[in-house]
């Protein structure tokens, strides 16, 4: 690898890693997603200009931002020449030369930048569907085929989904931070957004690895504000809970290669326990404001299952059938009826298990789903059904884009086989 592919990798990591904070800051400025967006690419071609020359800075974010904020400080200067604005244009060159300055407003009631990207992102003019996609883009920094994977939709679905939310909030324009009942209309959008950055941390839909820990930490940090914010809503303590006590097991969930290990036979002594007390606090917390359970009040609680089972013997597969039960009840979908599916081959046996999944598989909506054969070979395989449990793994790897996962499921292909004999 040469000096300047090594820079430009550098480079491609800190700027994934950034830009949601960067553009999160500038937004508070310039009002327009697109715009902010645009400052922020700009910083990174800046970087790919000068760095060459003069080095990666200690601080590249800290850098890259303040290329952004002198974009955006130039965009604003363009536009009150345009504009014919003079007394406007002095005072953003007087603020231009204080560090730092320029691009600050004052502080609203969210009182963290991304925190306010994502309920701004979340505007109730968007779709729900494009709300998720836009802040999925803007504060978890994923690529356009990485939300696709998320979502369960095609690529160009997603791009389509970007390009109209953002002119949509474009036509808006200015976009004020929102008020309390604004943030409450939204707190549904918002928590579906967190949990979804917080998964694509804690299984990548593609690449080399099988964990983003950084995706993982920055959506726990963003609950503990919300929920610091909001510390009447159940389930933001709810969803607080499940992140907590899943993210206790990111250091048992890989091998000392990278490789998956899955829950079963991961060593639980190398369970974060702070982090789970941490996470069953959090469930308490909501349980004390004595609401109904929703649906990441309800998740804890199956993670809470696991959390307390010292061995995996221990666990009590009958309450998670339960909650499970609960859960399609408050909020169907074909992934927890898989779920609930594993948990009652756990608690009742494959026999009764494999049923279920054959009806989820006929019905088609997991069609493009790695996990669903994936699930279905498990079950085939505890029947002794090895030959075509080989050949559901074997299509779950074919399906899966990350590569960790796929040779996670091409290596049980392979034990099926040698099973299942010549």
């Amino acid at each position: 690898m040469t000096v300047a592919d090594e820079l430009r990798r550098t480079l491609d990591v800190v700027f994934r890693r950034e830009s949601p904070r960067i553009v999160a800051a500038l937004l508070r400025h310039v009002r327009d997603v697109g715009t902010a967006e645009q400052c922020a690419q700009d910083a990174f071609v800046a970087a790919l200009e000068q760095w060459p020359t003069t080095g990666v800075p200690d601080e590249p974010g800290a850098w890259l931002l303040t290329a952004a904020r002198r974009r955006a400080l130039d965009l604003r200067r363009r536009e009150v020449v345009q504009r014919e604005h003079a007394p406007e244009l002095a005072h953003a060159a007087r603020q231009q030369q204080q560090p730092g300055a320029g691009l600050e407003c004052d502080a609203d009631a969210v009182g963290d930048d991304l925190l306010r990207l994502m309920f701004l992102c979340c505007h109730p003019v968007l779709p729900p569907e494009a709300r998720s996609a836009l802040t999925l883009r803007l504060v978890a920094g994923l690529t356009t085929v990485e939300i696709a994977r998320a979502q369960l939709v095609p690529v160009t679905t997603i791009a389509q989904r970007l390009v109209r939310a953002k002119r949509t909030l474009a036509e808006l324009g200015e976009l004020a931070a929102p008020d309390a009942e604004q943030r409450a209309g939204r707190l549904v959008s918002v928590l579906e957004v967190l949990y979804l950055v917080f998964n694509e941390g804690y299984t990548r839909t593609a690449g080399e690895h099988w964990q983003r820990e950084e995706l993982c930490e920055e959506a726990l940090r963003l609950g503990r504000v919300l929920a610091t914010l909001l510390p009447l809503e159940a389930e933001v303590h709810g969803l607080v809970a499940l992140m907590e006590l899943q993210a206790s097991r990111s250091f048992a969930r890989t091998g000392p290669a990278g490789e998956p290990v899955l829950l079963d036979d991961q060593d639980r002594s190398r369970w974060d326990r702070a982090a789970i007390r941490r996470g069953l606090a959090a469930l308490e917390a909501a349980a004390r404001l004595g609401s109904a359970r929703g649906p990441y009040v309800l998740q804890a609680e199956l993670a809470a299952c696991h959390a307390r089972a010292a061995v995996p013997a221990a666990t009590d597969w009958r309450r998670i059938v339960q909650l499970y039960g609960e859960l399609l009840q408050i909020a169907p979908s074909p992934i927890v009826a898989l779920n609930r599916a594993v948990a009652v081959g756990r608690a009742f046996g494959p026999d009764t298990a494999l049923p279920l999944v054959d009806r989820l598989a006929a019905d088609g909506v997991l069609a493009d789903y790695h996990l669903l054969p994936s699930v279905r070979g498990d079950l085939l395989e505890q029947l002794g059904r090895s030959s075509e449990a080989a050949e559901e793994f074997t299509r779950a790897a074919a399906m899966a884009a990350n590569q960790r996962e796929r040779e996670l499921l091409q290596r049980r292909a392979l034990v099926a086989r040698r099973r299942a004999g010549p």
